[in-house]
């Protein structure tokens, strides 16, 4: 996948390092302690702790096992990019499509393709359950489609995923939307890394 995924972990340990605390806080939102040279973060609504000295990521939160463990991979370097690429932009609270963002066509191909059908399948009868497992991570409820749940994967990159419920007419499905200025903080792969780790998640 092209851009800046393919830089890797090592990479983005390398630039988080050489950037100025003061304004990694600012732009990401986060917390520097100068001392242990550690970056505090929310994600999902819990507190991850990355350690530049030792490059590690860690959480004391029960939850944060899922996001070091099983979706890792996802996890590790889209957070470090984030702290690296970040803006101190807000939000502008207006929800776009992931296709209609810069380079948004690789969401409509292959396995970059989100599995929005596992959303749909496992809450498709369950608006309770849907929103109950958004809460484990942070969602707050949102006022689209008949259910909807903001979450934070991290500050200043909010998404929204909207699920229909299964009727006699129509089968359930959901879809996902993010904040139209995440293309500011994130590159189009680490998006897409984004959404992917927030749909597993949520179908886990």
């Amino acid at each position: 996948m092209a851009g800046i995924a393919e830089k890797g972990e090592e990479k983005a340990w390398a630039i988080l390092r050489t950037l100025a605390p003061e304004h990694v806080c600012r732009a990401a939102v986060a917390a520097y302690d100068a001392v242990s040279n550690r970056y505090t973060v929310q994600c999902y609504g819990m507190l991850f702790i990355v350690d530049l000295h030792e490059r590690t990521i860690t959480s004391s939160d029960g939850g944060s096992s899922l996001f070091l463990g099983k979706l890792s991979d996802f996890f590790r370097i889209s957070l470090l990019w984030y702290l690296v690429n970040s803006k101190e932009v807000p939000c502008t609270g207006r929800l776009v499509k992931l296709q209609q963002i810069s380079g948004g066509d690789i969401f409509a191909r292959g396995s970059h393709i989100l599995p929005l059908d596992s959303i749909a399948e496992t809450y498709g009868k369950s608006r309770e359950g849907f929103l109950q497992k958004g809460t484990e991570f942070g969602g707050e409820p949102a006022s689209m489609g008949d259910a909807a749940l903001r979450l934070f994967p991290f500050p200043r990159t909010p998404l929204v995923l909207v699920l229909w419920l299964e009727d006699e007419e129509f089968p359930a499905r959901a879809d996902l939307l993010v904040d139209s200025t995440c293309e500011l903080h994130l590159a189009t792969d680490i998006i897409w890394s984004v959404s992917m780790m927030t749909v597993l998640a949520m179908a886990s």
